[in-house]
């Protein structure tokens, strides 16, 4: 049996904080999630991977295991030893896979059948898979029980999507769990990376324990008018030459959705910066709080010049020279 190596499928070093390693499994699991790869039995293999990987490295006492693990392989390796004699020297029987992963066991056989999603690797490892002896974390890889009391249910994430202007005013999405249909409120303010927590639609605890949260993992989707800067917001203000010139107002695009009015001055040069105060996005959990709009000028020559303009723009050259 092979031994598999959960940082380099994660593509992360073996340093990698819990944040890096999170970071790295919700980029690898978009990616390859059956939904967005119908019909590759290639991507169905890696995102098993991907999940069996995260199983691991986001559970402190599973990658504790598998550290030791790994240390105890690659010595017995190099003295040239039998990997199959390994597993009966190596102690452990371990319980059922279960911990921090996104996805639970039953979540990964809904999506690929009845077959176990975890390698041959893992439940030898963490499984128990017919070893011999007693696995010292046997109590926290698995079982319904620690300390006697009943274990809580697992929790979930799940990744949403929402426009900037949903993030502005706060949104919400209808989620199907089970035979239950749940309308969740996304406050105003979200940005990405924020966790809307759903209490107790995670996993079933065990024995009657309390379940899991659900977790709404947001996503804000970019808009072609604005870069989110936190709370502020930066966005571009085309100005015609004329007003630029003279001075004068221009309508910008807002979070809200309505325009506001920026006032031009006279000789406002190209790449200018205006502020537009409590034009941008409401603080999270705060929503009587606003960010800033930041405008830059963006100046719009005429084309299509008539004669009669020619001639006005080669006498104002004449009185600039």
């Amino acid at each position: 049996m092979d031994y598999k190596d959960y940082y380099q499928i994660l593509g992360v070093p073996r340093e990698a904080s819990d944040k890096d390693i999170k970071q790295a499994y919700r980029k690898l699991a978009r990616q390859y999630h059956p939904d967005m790869n119908p019909n590759d039995k290639s991507a169905e293999e890696k995102f098993k991977d991907i999940n069996e990987a995260y199983e691991v490295l986001s559970d402190p006492q599973k990658r504790k295991m598998y550290e030791q693990f790994g240390s105890d392989w690659s010595a017995w390796q190099r003295q040239g030893g039998n990997p199959n004699d390994f597993w009966q020297q190596w102690g452990g029987a371990g319980g059922r896979p279960g911990g921090s992963g996104v996805y639970t066991t039953e979540n990964l056989e809904d999506l690929f059948g009845s077959d176990s999603p975890f390698s041959d690797f893992f439940q030898q490892l963490f499984g128990g898979g017919g070893l011999r002896g007693g696995n010292p974390y046997s109590d926290l890889l698995g079982g319904g029980r620690r300390g006697g009391r009943p274990r809580r249910g697992q929790d979930y994430d799940q990744p949403i999507e929402i426009t900037l202007q949903e993030a502005y005013q706060g949104t919400s999405r209808v989620l199907v769990i089970g035979d239950q249909r749940i309308e969740v409120n996304i406050p105003a303010g979200a940005d990405t990376g924020t966790r809307v927590r759903v209490r107790g639609k995670g996993a079933p605890g065990a024995a009657g324990a309390e379940a899991g949260d659900l977790y709404l993992v947001i996503q804000v989707l970019s808009d072609p008018r604005f870069v989110r800067k936190g709370e502020n917001v930066e966005t571009r203000a085309p100005v015609d030459l004329y007003t630029a010139i003279l001075g004068g107002e221009v309508a910008v695009p807002t979070p809200s959705g309505r325009s506001g009015m920026l006032r031009i001055p006279p000789e406002t040069q190209n790449g200018q910066q205006f502020r537009l105060r409590g034009q941008g996005m409401p603080a999270l959990n705060r929503p009587q709080d606003y960010g800033d709009l930041y405008a830059t000028v963006e100046i719009k020559l005429p084309a299509n010049l008539s004669p009669q303009e020619r001639e006005l723009f080669e006498k104002l050259r004449q009185l600039r020279a």
